[in-house]
């Protein structure tokens, strides 16, 4: 190459391309973001600038998707990627394949804006909160397999209330680990509510669940801030305890949770009771119980001796009712009895009377009466004129006579059966 050679545009274009890219392959620029443009394509375009330059950037679109909520106007970013060139405009760019917040403050600005985003979409109300279980059966933990948070969760449950716990490793920290955060809550809440068999056994589903890690920087806790982890949160099923750093330390998981413990110790302590407390607390509420049955019972004893006292005498009662009995039974008696003997007095009067004015008393005063044979009573001289034989009763015996004066008659005594003719 000498200053007699002449190039073409295209040439000029691809030796700066080539010198550009060979020599920026692998670089990351600090500055402020602006000018954030998202084509249809899905590809972002924008810009990194500093007080006195400004350099264009471009996102192709597989990588836009896990960097474009860090492209926020105004925050200070550290844009990983290589430089190439736009032959088009004769302009250069950077490629960026990732973007991270640049410091404390770009990372507070991030965090306060997503905070207002999912509260405007109601994830962090009250009224979402579940109510923890008063004992859990089993107690499903989120937190890396390694480390003190996890031994401490262990130690504390066993300490105060022994439950089955279920370990869910994931990272707490650096790329990947929102994806496993949340991929972990959104796998217990894939348990069925009667569990499932495996060949290794049967697997229950947790009753409440424990996020948790150990203290740490911002950038530290920043995978707690992940939108997708936050999300999973809020749309879980079984009440969640998020137990993330310090007492100090705030992660946007904390307001999504049902309940934020201090530490991943308070997270045990919150999950279970003391079992010696409870058991305390029983023999009291049992103490108290037996205590309020032998007031109560006095209490009643009392008041059923006093209104005893205004009651008689049952056995007296009975007594004075048993008097009255047999007292009526002895009159019910003499009543009968003298009843009877009136009536017997009346019987003997009326069969007097009876007798006396008997037919047979008539007759020993002169009088008779006529029948016929069968003893069939007659009673008119009409009547007697039909029948071929009458019979005439007196006192002392009956006698046969015909009616029409044909034939002797013959007297006949009355022991005689029929009397007869002659």
């Amino acid at each position: 190459m000498n200053e007699e050679t002449i190039f073409s545009v295209t040439e000029v274009s691809q030796i700066l391309k080539g010198l550009i890219e060979n020599t920026f392959s692998r670089v990351k620029v600090k500055g402020e973001v602006s000018a954030v443009k998202k084509a249809s394509s899905g590809h972002v375009y924008f810009s990194i600038k500093d007080s006195d330059s400004v350099l264009n950037a471009i996102c192709w679109r597989g990588f836009s998707q896990k960097t474009e909520e860090a492209l926020v106007e105004g925050m200070e970013v550290i844009c990983s990627g290589h430089f190439s060139t736009y032959p088009g405009r004769s302009c250069y760019q950077m490629i960026v394949e990732k973007v991270e917040p640049a410091g404390i403050g770009a990372l507070l600005k991030k965090l306060e804006e997503l905070k207002k985003k999912l509260a405007a979409e109601g994830l962090f109300d009250a009224s979402r909160k579940k109510q923890l279980p008063f004992l859990p059966e089993t107690i499903g933990v989120v937190t890396s397999p390694t480390g003190a948070v996890i031994r401490d969760i262990m130690h504390r449950i066993k300490e105060r209330f022994g439950r089955q716990v279920y370990l869910w490793p994931v990272l707490v920290q650096g790329e990947g680990a929102a994806e496993q955060i949340s991929q972990a809550i959104k796998g217990f809440n894939s348990i069925p509510k009667e569990g499932i068999i495996t060949k290794n056994g049967y697997i229950a589903r947790p009753d409440v669940l424990i996020v948790a890690r150990g203290g740490g920087s911002l950038e530290d806790l920043w995978c707690f801030n992940d939108e997708a982890v936050v999300r999973a949160t809020a749309e879980s099923h079984i009440p969640i305890i998020s137990a993330v750093g310090h007492e100090t330390d705030t992660t946007l998981i904390d307001y999504a949770a049902d309940l934020r413990a201090p530490t991943p110790t308070g997270a045990a302590e919150k999950v279970v009771p003391v079992r010696m407390d409870l058991i305390s607390q029983v023999m009291k509420v049992q103490a108290r119980l037996t205590d309020g049955l032998y007031r109560l019972a006095q209490e009643k004893k009392l008041r059923l001796e006093s209104v005893s006292k205004g009651l008689p005498n049952l056995s007296e009662l009975i007594n004075q009712y048993g008097q009255r009995l047999d007292d009526k039974a002895e009159r019910l008696f003499l009543a009968i009895e003298s009843l009877f003997q009136r009536l017997n007095e009346k019987f003997i009067l009326t069969a007097s009377l009876l007798e006396a004015n008997s037919y047979e008393r008539v007759l020993e005063k002169g009088f008779a009466f006529v029948t016929d044979r069968q003893k069939t009573p007659i009673t008119s001289v009409q009547k007697a004129m039909t029948k071929q034989l009458l019979m005439v009763h007196f006192k002392d015996g009956s006698l046969a006579v015909s009616p029409n004066g044909k034939k002797s008659l013959k007297v006949t005594s009355e022991s005689s059966a029929q009397g007869s003719l002659f």
